[in-house]
């Protein structure tokens, strides 16, 4: 890639033929979109947007680079894979400027090619491209007034982002509160190019999830069901990445919401009988997925393995047919508690009232988490819980939920209900004589190792309801046919999924 050949560049990400191309209008629409929305706001006259993308970082104090993912804001202005650059925009004009790092001849030596302004140019079509060192002065060329930079608070993780800084900034006027408020709200509402990568990479991550299905059998161990998985994402649809530490859960640790962490890290042999709840998704060119399966290792249901998970699929499906815009996400949670709590009464496992269930928040107990979250440029994508409301609730179960906003179109979030059988909260529940007169304490014994259900779909709100995205097999007898498929082809092995041998 010389300097001569930069031209030739194609404007576009994409890694292969069997993948998706991104074409850098994309980033250029959100460029587009943000100066709109500030220009409809008081901004200061000659404002400009100022980003800091992420850094190179190595791990500890050792001279080990940790595996470089852009900053999501940064990425979803510029669409950047390369570290330690900033990025300009007049709001005004919406001219953009990437500022690059000036690297040291050596970094031939060690890295590869050093290539010109030209090249970046050429690649992301931005409007110019210079110098990280040079931001000072390019800003007073551009006559900046007053520079936006971003400084706010992540309601998912109580975390702030970290606001452009450069040697010379003090000598500007800045304003760090305008801008994070109204850049989240576009990242909230997907384009049509966006929605284009997140079908592909749900495609993708769905295609992982399903080749799970047909190989994995007793005696795996979990994690080797999360190597198949980043294996095929990888291979198959270019995901370096996947949007989140991947939750290969079976038997009692499917109550365990966000086992695989590394104090468990997907690391317990399979046993036949057990289900699994894998919960795990792909990640392309920072655009995530989140999906979950769950289904006996052994491909057969038992009887108690349908009851649940029928109960959890029949509240996805409720929500899914009430979804629309102008409803609210709150609202729909309620509705997957009160599905939930209604099959558990039909199962036996409680009794009485729903509606009494409903006021003590019963469904909590079984489903501790929120229906789902937005998703984007981050699995827990931004904008959850704007400053102008709605605010948080309290209760058990609605204090978890990551946004309780009303529905509009072109959001994109996920609906993920579940009912676990965690035993300590159980045990709780059944020491709360406001909640246990509801749980039939004898007949939920035999769920005590049971472990959960989750199942997790992404969808996008239309105008008149909801797409799906993700595209795995839901119900019982399509999953059944799944895993029957895949063992009764012969020719179905572990050689070439990159995986140790393990006992059929």
């Amino acid at each position: 890639k010389s300097p001569e050949l930069t031209n030739k560049v194609k404007p576009a990400f994409c890694l292969g033929a069997n993948t998706l191309s991104v074409p850098m209008s994309l980033f250029a629409d959100n460029r587009k979109r943000l100066c709109n929305k500030l220009r409809t706001i008081d901004v200061p006259e000659h404002s400009i947007v100022l980003l800091q993308g992420g850094q190179q970082q190595q791990q500890d104090s050792t001279d080990r680079d940790i595996t470089f993912r852009q900053e999501s804001f940064f990425q979803w202005c510029f669409g950047v894979s390369e570290p330690d650059c900033f990025g300009a925009i007049d709001v005004t004009s919406g001219r953009s400027v990437l500022f690059v790092p000036k690297l040291p001849v050596e970094y031939r030596v060690w890295m590869g090619e050093i290539f010109p302004p030209s090249h970046f140019q050429a690649k992301y079509r931005v409007d110019d491209v210079m110098f990280v060192n040079d931001i000072a002065t390019i800003l007073k060329e551009m006559k900046a007034g007053t520079l936006l930079t971003l400084s706010g608070l992540n309601t998912d993780s109580g975390l702030t982002t970290r606001e452009a800084a450069f040697d010379g900034i003090s000598s500007f006027k800045v304003d760090n509160k305008l801008l994070h408020p109204v850049i989240s709200e576009c990242r909230v509402i997907k384009s049509e190019q966006e929605l284009e990568v997140l079908r592909y990479v749900n495609r993708v991550s769905s295609e992982a999830h399903k080749e799970i299905m047909r190989r994995i059998r007793p005696g795996w161990m979990e994690y080797q069901a999360e190597s198949l998985f980043k294996h095929h994402v990888y291979t198959h649809g270019g995901c370096r990445h996947v949007a989140y530490t991947c939750i290969g859960a079976t038997g009692d640790h499917c109550a365990v919401l966000h086992y695989g962490h590394a104090g468990a890290p997907n690391d317990r042999l399979i046993q036949d009988g057990d289900m699994c709840l894998f919960d795990m998704g792909g990640e392309y060119y920072c655009y995530a997925s989140d999906i979950t399966c769950s289904y006996p290792v052994n491909g057969k249901f038992t009887n108690d393995q349908k009851l649940i998970y029928n109960a959890v699929l029949k509240a996805n499906r409720a929500v899914q047919k009430a979804l629309k815009p102008g409803v609210s996400w709150v609202d729909m949670h309620l509705l997957a508690d009160r599905v939930q709590l209604e099959e558990l009464v039909k199962m036996g496992l409680l009794h009485g009232d729903v509606d009494a269930m409903m006021d003590v928040r019963l469904g909590a107990v079984f489903m501790p988490h929120g229906l789902g979250h937005f998703m984007g440029h981050d699995v827990h994508d931004v904008g959850g819980y704007p400053e102008e409301g709605p605010t948080r609730r309290t209760e058990p179960g609605l204090k978890s939920l990551r946004t309780a906003r009303t529905m509009q179109e072109g959001m994109v979030l996920t609906i993920e209900p579940g009912i676990y059988f965690n035993w300590p909260i159980i045990q709780d529940a059944l020491n709360n004589p406001q909640l246990s007169c509801f749980i039939n304490a004898q007949e939920i014994q035999r769920f005590q190792n049971f472990g959960g259900v989750r199942i997790e779909d992404d969808i996008a709100i239309t105008s008149e309801g909801m797409e799906m995205l993700t595209c795995v097999p839901r119900d019982v007898d399509a999953i059944e046919q799944l895993m029957r498929e895949g063992r009764e082809s012969e020719d179905v092995s572990l050689a070439g999924t990159l995986l140790p041998s393990v006992k059929q």
